[in-house]
């Protein structure tokens, strides 16, 4: 069956597309010190949350009315309301995404992608273990569903299980997914790891399927860093402002590119635009007072 309607997430790379779950980031040594600043800066965010972009327009009067009206022709095909509730999701109103998901799969118990629309939700709605028992019910019923998949892997990795979200985007990728997410996420285990070199591979493949998302620019730049390579870095960080100039972390990698090279002045500079962008980003805090003069 052709791909439907379905929810988007943000964080990750394709901060535009949701998957669309239907019946289918001259050398100069850098100080130790600093490097751990740049891990920091460049992997707190730079990480897919699977977070929605709301789009008002999915969730419009309009929308929502074109799709109940195929349900009511239809109201025992759960794609209806599957691809109602993903148009729920991607409006804000997750409450009633949950119950088109939870309806869909009262329909079909074997829809394994209403499974992983409704894992998004629940991890929108900060609900991570309901998530994760959605993902893996997805993996149960398709074991090579790349989007489940790379979702649990985000929900393993960033509550620090490192060996099994890597086993999670190494088996999506080996799935030959065309999603960007799986080698950005695997990127930063590999750069948490101190596998830059890895990392910089990882990041590069991202890049190549998602080269409009800041996110995989930014990892490559730190990677890039932590090899003393500045002037890669600088240019990766730079193309992550010119793709998204309110992320304060790509003004804050900026910065601390600056710092490296001695400079001040510029570094504080862009420290501060990250303060301003984000208050409580404390990598701009710490660096715009540690170059204040």
């Amino acid at each position: 069956m052709a791909a439907t309607n379905a929810v988007t997430d943000n964080g990750s790379l394709n901060s535009n597309r949701f998957p669309i779950v239907s019946r289918i980031h001259g050398k100069i040594l850098i100080p130790a010190a600093m490097l751990g600043l740049l891990a920091l800066a460049g992997c707190s965010t730079t990480t897919s949350n699977d977070m929605i972009t709301v789009d008002r327009a999915q969730g419009s009067q309009e929308n929502i009315a074109s799709l109940s009206s195929v349900i009511q022709a239809n109201p025992q095909d759960p794609e209806g309301y599957n691809n109602r509730g993903s148009a729920y999701g991607r409006g804000g109103d997750f409450r009633r995404a949950l119950d088109d998901f939870n309806r869909a799969i009262q329909i079909n118990p074997q829809f394994y992608q209403a499974y992983a629309n409704r894992a998004l939700v629940y991890r929108n709605m900060g609900r991570p273990v309901d998530a994760a028992n959605d993902y893996n019910r997805a993996l149960q019923i398709n074991a090579n569903y790349d989007v489940a998949l790379i979702g649990r892997g985000n929900i393993y990795r960033q509550a620090g299980r490192m060996n099994e979200a890597f086993n999670d985007f190494n088996r999506a990728i080996q799935l030959e997914t065309t999603d960007g997410r799986a080698w950005h996420n695997r990127g930063l285990i590999y750069q948490s790891r101190g596998q830059h070199a890895q990392a910089i591979e990882d990041f590069a493949k991202a890049i190549s399927l998602s080269p409009n998302s800041p996110e995989p620019y930014n990892g490559r730049g730190v990677s890039y860093l932590a090899t003393n390579d500045l002037d890669n870095a600088f240019a990766d960080f730079n193309h992550a402002i010119e793709l998204n100039d309110k992320l304060a972390e790509s003004w804050t990698n900026q910065a601390l590119v600056y710092e490296a090279r001695g400079d001040k002045a510029k570094a504080y500079r862009s420290f501060s635009h990250a303060v301003r962008l984000d208050p409580n980003y404390k990598p701009a805090q710490d660096g715009s007072a540690r170059t204040r003069s």
